[in-house]
């Protein structure tokens, strides 16, 4: 699985800034002589560093974070009352927020521009170079020629390489070089891209959006927002992009915008200190990328721009052409299988996709250029083999009729019909490599091309039978019926909509590419039928079936629980399992609490009144205990494995001999929440989904019977639907 190929990847100067600490068991012993200053050591009053952090591969607790973030708040808002410098204070923290998002949004677009821009260059430099200024990809360096060329993508600056090696620009040996060529810059692209994600971040490849979608739940990676994976992700992003491979940028780069926002977050304490509100930022630097993946803030991250590939039609869309609509509907659907398959070795990969690419036009040019010629809406001057139409008295301007298929049109279409064979085979392989992938543009290339198939098809049958009972009324001899472009937009949408499951903003998205209403009905077909075809075949999208092979502790906000099994059936401990390890509010020594700790691998314990009355009075995580305990041994007098730990407000009388107590109420959840034994499973898993819980007590008339974490919902939800349990990895 990805998670055993990725390494723990712990960046050290994030852990630092952020108060992290190795507290093993030896450093813990070596506090056992008690030296230090005569102190009662309270969390609550004193700072401990690494209280209130968590451990890698764990989830946060959003309440508490939340919490934190309020009383920060309010601790700035009642100061800012007192002086003017304390009013600028607050007004620099309110302000904060907006200077980072801000930051995040510059600094994405410079990288995703930088991106784009190396991309173009690297692609067009597998199949040559600009004489006059080499670092020109094949379109600038055309504009800048002042010579004249007839052919659209042939100008004398540029040269391909069977030019420069044998001055030679057609016959056989010329399209070998060529062929060997673009080979040779295909593999050592895609070599240079797997070597430095492997030898450098192995969190850089893949999309990055099933981990991001993760961590926005509350899930904690370390690394995978950090400096080392942005920049390894931005340069082999590029690369693999360049090499050819059937993989798209656009969905790498939410993985980027958030390492920026991650990173950016260091430079404002009131980020930097909550995970929670660094989250935030994140799902914002999701917005500012354009892909909806929000989980805990969905309606400030809708989908809202994608203007990669502006259209424009000049014929409007009838209603007999829902049908063929709804057929693109059909085929996006079952297309969401892509990237369900094994993943295969990179080169041999690359060396595959080159080998079958170059001798089709169609498969060599680069996704986005391949999506904007299908998109292409075809004007009278139109050299594109895609507008090979035989000449016809047609209307006047680029407002053309429809007109018969001419030699170039055919020849097009076969080759469309290849690549389309091409491309669906091919990025069920790409998909999941170690390099960095996006399935978008994939995706909508292999719909936009089934969607142009078809719109010739349809405009080549309203020519010749124009007289049919479906064109009678609104087709005529002569005039512009049907647009072919169109029908590769609604294709693309379709097949996107197919993996992804998204409908009403990916409407959004193509309403905002076409810029006009009358191509939202046919839109919402066809999304609308591929979320349909494809929900029969499963109800995951691709994002999702990757976040569960990968054991991600992820509740789906869209999925239903419909079983009427109850909160005593799920929490443990079971009726077989051993009684569930607690903490008495006072009674209980350092020793027996680090014995406790050390004994078991939860990561978190509740405390209770008494062994005997199970009287719950809070809950205390894992590593705050661990912490707060070796902070203790460090900075207090005398504490010893024989000394009192208490949590209640007051400290126990003790007597004149015995070591001095250590008080740990201030590292005490003193509300966690909790549910009765009868409480109905569908909303208990309501209840984590909208307030972000990791655990949840369970209790009968105030007494602890239990406890439920996010894993134990999830391990049940998977037996439910009949999967392996065991397959949750993480909580």
């Amino acid at each position: 699985m990805a998670w055993e190929f990725w390494s723990k990847q712990l960046d050290e100067e994030e852990l630092v800034e952020n108060g992290y600490e190795d507290y093993s068991s030896s450093s813990r012993a070596a506090g056992m002589n008690g030296n230090g200053p005569s102190k009662l050591v309270d969390p609550l009053e004193d700072l401990v560093p690494g209280v209130g952090t968590y451990e890698d591969f764990n989830t946060i607790d959003w309440v508490r974070e939340k919490s934190k973030d309020r009383d920060r708040h309010r601790e700035i808002t009642n100061k800012s009352r007192q002086s003017t410098v304390a009013l600028l204070h607050s007004l620099c923290d309110a302000f904060s927020g907006w200077l980072l998002m801000l930051l995040v949004g510059l600094m994405s677009g410079a990288l995703a521009g930088g991106i784009d821009i190396a991309a173009h260059w690297l692609s067009d430099l597998k199949g040559g170079v600009c004489l006059t200024d080499f670092w020109f990809n094949h379109e600038h360096c055309c504009w800048m020629s002042n010579e004249t060329f007839q052919e659209r993508d042939r100008c004398p600056e540029w040269q391909s390489w069977a030019e420069l090696i044998t001055g030679k620009s057609e016959g056989a040996f010329a399209y070998i070089m060529n062929y060997m060529m673009y080979i040779f810059w295909a593999l050592l692209f895609s070599l240079l891209a797997v070597t430095l994600v492997r030898a450098f971040a192995p969190y850089a490849c893949g999309s990055g959006i099933p981990e991001i979608k993760t961590i926005l739940s509350g899930f904690i990676i370390r690394g995978y927002l950090g400096k080392w994976t942005l920049i390894i992700k931005t340069i082999t992003l590029v690369l693999a992009v360049s090499s050819g491979l059937s993989l798209g940028k656009e969905g790498p780069l939410v993985h980027v915008a958030c390492c920026c926002a991650n990173i950016l977050c260091h430079l404002f304490t009131k980020y930097r200190k909550n995970e929670a509100k660094r989250r935030e930022v994140s799902s914002g630097a999701v917005h500012v990328t354009v892909l909806a993946v929000s989980y805990y803030f969905p309606l400030k991250t809708l989908w809202r721009r994608l203007v990669l590939f502006y259209v424009e039609f000049h014929a409007p869309w009838h209603l007999v052409e829902l049908a063929p609509f709804v057929l693109l509907g059909i085929f996006g659907g079952k297309s969401t299988r892509l990237g369900h398959y094994p993943v295969i070795e990179v080169l041999v990969v690359t060396a595959m996709t080159a080998l079958l690419a170059f001798p089709n036009s169609y498969t060599r040019m680069s996704g986005a250029e391949l999506i904007s010629e299908l998109f292409n809406d075809c004007s009278l001057l139109d050299s594109s083999q895609l507008c090979g139409y035989k000449q016809v008295n047609t209307g006047v301007g680029n407002s053309l009729a429809d007109r018969p298929a001419g030699e170039n049109l055919y020849t097009a279409l076969w080759q469309l019909a290849l690549a389309l064979i091409f491309k669906m085979l091919i990025t069920v392989i790409t998909f999941g490599m170690k390099v960095p992938s996006g399935l978008f543009i994939p995706s909508m290339a292999v719909g936009a091309i089934a969607g142009r198939l078809l719109g010739v098809g349809m405009e080549q049958l309203a020519y010749y039978h124009h007289d049919w009972v479906i064109f009678k009324g609104w087709c005529s001899q002569g005039a512009d019926c049907i647009t072919p472009g169109l029908y590769a937009m609604v294709g693309a949408a379709a097949c996107l909509g197919g993996v992804t499951r998204m409908t009403v903003s990916l409407v959004v998205i193509m309403f905002e590419l076409t810029g006009g209403l009358e191509y939202i009905v046919p839109l919402m077909a066809a999304t609308m039928t591929s979320k349909w075809v494809a929900d029969a075949f499963g109800r995951e999208g691709i994002y999702e079936a990757h976040i569960r092979l990968n054991g991600y502790p992820f509740l789906e906000p869209k999925e239903e629980f419909e079983h009427s099994s109850l909160a005593v059936d799920v929490m443990r401990p079971r009726r077989s399992d051993p009684a569930l390890a607690v903490l008495t509010q006072d009674g209980m020594t350092v020793g027996e609490v680090e014995t406790l700790v050390e004994s078991t691998h939860y990561s978190g314990f509740p405390v209770v009144v008494s062994q005997e009355s199970q009287r719950l009075v809070g809950f205390v995580f894992r590593r705050d205990l661990l912490i707060s305990i070796d902070n203790a041994r460090k900075r207090q007098e005398g504490i010893v494995s024989t000394s009192q730990v208490f949590f209640s407000e007051h400290a126990p009388s003790q007597p004149p001999d015995a070591p001095p107590p250590l008080r740990l109420r201030g590292i005490m959840d003193l509300s966690p929440f909790t549910v009765t034994d009868h409480t109905p499973m569908d909303i208990t898993v309501d209840i984590f989904r909208k307030l972000g819980l990791r655990q949840c007590l369970v209790t009968h008339n105030g007494r602890l019977l239990g406890i439920i974490t996010k894993k134990d919902i999830l391990k049940h939800m998977a037996q439910i639907a009949n999967r392996d349990p065991d397959s949750i990895l993480f909580n």
